[in-house]
């Protein structure tokens, strides 16, 4: 045998080695959720009507409907594990969950550290300030406090598109976002318009209203780089729940609407 032959054999070898190995890692999540019987899910539990904590302290809300939708789907049990914006993605990174279904938009910056699965649900974010406050764009938020939990879509969007004078005060959490713009500690609130709708309800003293659409980001699940099989099966998994009206189901129950047409 040639050189030449021996070193395209070698080659060859290696790059089905690696293969093997890229196949293995891609089911490695599917099948430790399998094997165990057993699948971790970060969800919220400070983001009413997507999770927050019930008057029996249990979970509740759209997302963790979504989660243990897909444990049922699967035939395996789910242990849903609380997150905050900040920690959610972290999470999905060490293992600590196998999937993250936490209203998390999609952009390319998390697109290089995750991979997402098909839209579940929709997700608008916006500005919100009492009637008395003219705010018509967002030019008009120069000189204003405009409350936003760190590290959110909206935080991220608002910090694109507020002006220099703008004061962006960042909380850790959504539950603190509100309660700032609740006691006054800002003049507006960059918030989802599930949240915002929640908090007025509920604050009817303030006055808020929808001032300026910051985005439409409808909602994906998470999951670790790599893990295509787990990622395959939820989409199969969210198409048909979008095919027998499932979803619509549990937009209706949670958001008063159905989640209309999804990516």
């Amino acid at each position: 045998m040639t050189f030449t032959k021996r070193l395209l054999m070698a080659s060859t070898i290696s790059l089905a080695a690696l293969s093997a190995m890229s196949t293995a890692h891609a089911q490695a999540a599917l099948d430790g959720v399998m094997k165990n019987k057993l699948i971790k899910i970060a969800v919220p539990t400070d983001f009413p009507p997507y999770g927050f904590v019930g008057v029996d302290l249990k979970p509740q809300g759209l997302d963790v409907d979504m989660a243990n939708y897909i444990g049922s789907k699967l035939g395996v049990k789910v242990e849903l594990v609380p997150v905050t914006s900040a920690n959610r993605i972290p999470y999905l990174q060490t293992k600590k969950a196998d999937l993250v279904i936490s209203t998390l938009g999609k952009n390319a910056e998390r697109e290089a550290v995750i991979d997402f699965t098909a839209a579940y649900s929709p997700f608008f974010q916006a500005v919100y300030a009492p009637k008395s406050m003219t705010i018509t764009g967002f030019a008009d938020l120069a000189g204003k406090s405009v409350a936003v939990t760190r590290g959110a879509i909206e935080d991220q969007e608002l910090t694109k598109v507020a002006p220099p004078t703008a004061d962006i005060k960042r909380f850790e959490d959504n539950n603190t976002t509100v309660s700032a713009f609740v006691s006054g500690q800002s003049q507006a609130i960059a918030t989802g318009v599930s949240v915002a709708d929640n908090m007025i309800k509920r604050n009817p003293q303030l006055g808020a209203e929808f001032k300026v659409l910051l985005k439409d980001s409808p909602n994906f699940i998470g999951v670790a780089k790599g893990e295509d099989a787990l990622r395959l099966k939820v989409n199969e998994i969210i198409a048909a729940a979008k095919t027998s009206g499932d979803i619509d189901a549990m937009a209706k129950k949670w958001l008063g609407r159905p989640a209309g047409t999804l990516p």
